[in-house]
């Protein structure tokens, strides 16, 4: 019995003895199909991460002119520097060009796959490594994001929702369409904070993930939800988690929400808990939107997202002496590390902390 050819091998996305009218981009195609099915079918990765890293790849041989054969640590470099100082790129989308590279030439060059012996055989060379220690960025630390993100105090959160309140009286008292859809905007607000969610997580929400916690049955049906869209690492499907309510005060506005709201704008055939005025799953721009007018009509600062309610969940939390295990789990966060990135605690609670700890030290016990 033969052996079994790997995904990806040059013999199976080149034809044995055919001459191509345009030899090399016929083989740089085959190549990008074949690390597309190497990627695909040994490596079980989703279709929409193949598909940004072959796009990646065509970028850089789009910047050099050249082909995988013809690379060089020169033109990699090159091509970094435009992506630094023209671009102006964050470093963790530079870190995921520079992977990008390193893996598909990492493909080119294994003899498991035979392009090298491709190449010698058409054009007289071959691909090599053209990333290495000494011009990629290492990964020094866990979060490379904006540093000017950050939790919203407890002020601004409370600001931000009486602002979304406000729109749905403003739309009400002077008999403006659109009350339905800002009840819907003011809740989901609220939603992805009380929940510590991830824009998406809350935008694919169904009325079916939100089920009982027989520990507190007070909550009825809104005792825990069930976040189908987790954030996925490294291709995979995405990460469902469970995440247990913890804010009745939530609970109270979403139960409203569902009942009196939601079926003024939901079609009989779909769950999804958040629809637009034109009765579809609504889109994670719409949040977006709506969290930067609000941001902006109250002169907060314009680097909030609404990605900085998920942090301003997990620094609450904390601040309320939750255990940090716990919200870990509720985050979704494979390490505490993680979710050591998303808490900034406030001055008074950091103050509170430090004379406890002080309190425990015989010199300053007295100082209490």
């Amino acid at each position: 019995m033969g052996q079994a050819v790997p995904f990806g091998s040059s013999n199976l996305h080149l034809l044995e003895g055919v001459a191509f009218l345009h030899e090399e981009d016929s083989v740089f195609e085959a190549m990008l199909d074949g690390w597309s099915a190497q990627m695909i079918g040994g490596r079980r990765l989703q279709a929409a991460t193949v598909n940004g890293r072959v796009k990646a790849i065509r970028r850089f041989q789009k910047h050099t002119g050249l082909w995988p054969w013809e690379w060089s640590a020169a033109g990699f470099d090159e091509w970094m520097t435009d992506l630094v100082s023209v671009r102006g790129i964050a470093a963790s989308t530079l870190r995921g060009y520079q992977n990008t590279v390193q893996q598909f030439c990492d493909f080119l060059c294994s003899p498991h796959y035979g392009w090298v012996a491709e190449c010698e055989r058409r054009f007289g060379s071959h691909p090599v490594q053209v990333c290495h220690e000494w011009n990629t960025r290492p990964h020094l630390q866990e979060y490379e994001g904006d540093p000017r993100r950050r939790p919203l105090t407890r002020r601004e959160l409370q600001l931000l929702f009486d602002r979304a309140d406000a729109e749905v009286d403003t739309r009400l008292a002077v008999g403006r369409k659109g009350a339905a859809a800002a009840y819907r905007d003011a809740t989901l607000l609220k939603v992805v904070y009380a929940w510590g969610l991830r824009a998406r997580e809350a935008i694919m929400l169904d009325t079916t993930d939100f089920y009982r916690n027989p520990k507190v049955p007070e909550l009825e049906d809104f005792g825990f939800v069930r976040v189908r869209f987790g954030k996925a690492s490294r291709g995979s499907p995405p990460k469902p988690r469970t995440v247990a309510s913890v804010m009745p005060w939530a609970v109270d506005a979403l139960r409203d929400y569902v009942e009196n709201v939601l079926p003024l704008m939901r079609t009989p055939e779909s769950a999804a808990l958040w629809f637009s005025e034109r009765s579809r799953r609504l889109g994670v721009r719409s949040l977006s939107d709506r969290f930067a007018l609000y941001r902006d009509d109250l002169g907060l600062d314009t680097a909030l997202s609404p990605h900085c309610l998920r942090h301003s969940f997990a620094t609450h939390l904390i601040e309320d002496g939750h255990d940090p295990v716990f919200v870990q789990r509720q985050l979704g966060h494979a390490y505490q590390s993680t979710t050591g990135i998303y808490t900034h605690v406030s001055e008074d609670f950091a103050n509170a902390l430090l004379q406890e700890a002080l309190g425990r030290v015989p010199q300053f016990a007295d100082l209490k």
